[in-house]
């Protein structure tokens, strides 16, 4: 079968297409079909080798954790799916850049039925990160006020209908009138020009300077300092970029939470990747009940057009949505 693969760390022109060995699922495992996987931004720092401390693969590495596909053979000891299921998932060790995945049936969960199966590729990654920081760790209710940094982002768009979902009062910031526009389709409650209006302002515009519940930082680097002051005395942040160096005295000041979310740590272990598998499901529930729809990016790629596809993502030329990449060998059987 194919698969698109690097042999070193590098640029994005390290990709190359090579066969490698067909795989056989046996005990609890499932052979997918490819039909997409969609770009993140772990997928180019893990082909740059700058997070080589938490991922140490082989070589040639198979790229990509977001995909979607058909099952097309079982192992003996599967329950939940049989063949011909169309099914999403997230895999941490990558291989979606190929014809064919093997995986655990634990970390997979059966398709949106009312989007393309392609496009259902673009949900696992953003929507189990956004699952895990607000109902998980944030423990978010009806009438809680939330704050998310990145609307548009991947994460930030699944987060806001999340967070809807669950009777949340939402605001999120953005750098345009045509984001807040967008954000605005997505059923975000307040919209905040972060570029217009300073942190202070919009808590008290928002808030009456009292500060948000909790605030959802999908951006990183300073602006988790923008966190620590948006958001209320006792209030909690949540983070996924959370990398750089901060002055964590707000933490003491304001008796705040912080909660950094990484999910890749979660599958790890068989209670993680049954949680994935379990949260996948319950998105699908909300996309077919059209309480979540994801923003996909109208570029699209194929698998052989992988290197076009991750210098879009760096050369941030994505306005919005998430980056699909196709397999165009892909037909459902």
């Amino acid at each position: 079968m194919n698969a698109m693969v690097i042999h070193q760390y590098g640029n994005s022109s390290e990709f190359q297409k090579i066969d490698v060995p067909y795989p056989f699922p046996k005990g609890n495992q499932v052979l997918v079909k490819i039909a997409a996987t969609s770009v993140n931004p772990i997928d180019t720092k893990i082909r740059k080798g700058v997070v080589q401390n938490a991922f140490q693969p082989n070589f040639p590495m198979i790229l990509h954790s977001d995909f979607s596909g058909e099952i097309v053979e079982i192992g003996e000891g599967v329950s939940r799916f049989s063949v011909g299921d169309l099914v999403y998932g997230f895999n941490a060790a990558g291989g979606a850049l190929s014809d064919y995945l093997l995986v655990d049936e634990s970390i997979l969960a059966k398709a949106p039925n009312n989007i393309q199966i392609q496009d259902s590729a673009s949900l696992p990654l953003t929507s189990i990160t956004a699952w895990e920081a607000l109902v998980d760790r944030g423990n978010i209710k009806a009438g809680d006020h939330i704050l998310i940094h990145g609307g548009t982002g991947g994460v930030g768009h699944v987060a806001i209908q999340i967070a809807k979902s669950l009777g949340a009062t939402v605001s999120t910031t953005v750098s345009s009138n045509e984001k807040a526009a967008l954000v605005k389709s997505l059923g975000v409650d307040h919209v905040i020009n972060y570029k217009d209006e300073p942190v202070l302002a919009y808590v008290e515009r928002l808030t009456n300077g009292k500060g948000f519940d909790v605030v959802f930082d999908t951006v990183g680097t300073d602006n988790l300092d923008k966190s620590f002051q948006a958001v209320k005395q006792k209030g909690t942040v949540l983070a996924i970029a959370a990398r750089s160096t901060h002055d964590l005295t707000p933490l003491h000041s304001k008796s705040l939470s912080l909660h950094v979310i990484f999910i890749m740590l979660s599958q790890k272990t068989e209670e993680g990747r049954k949680e994935h598998g379990a949260i996948l499901h319950k998105i699908a529930n909300l996309v077919e009940s059209e309480k979540v729809k994801p923003l996909i990016n109208p570029k699209r790629f194929t698998f052989e057009e992988i290197s076009e596809a991750h210098n879009y993502f760096e050369n941030k030329e994505v306005e919005y949505g998430k980056v699909i990449v196709e397999n165009q060998s892909f037909k459902v059987e």
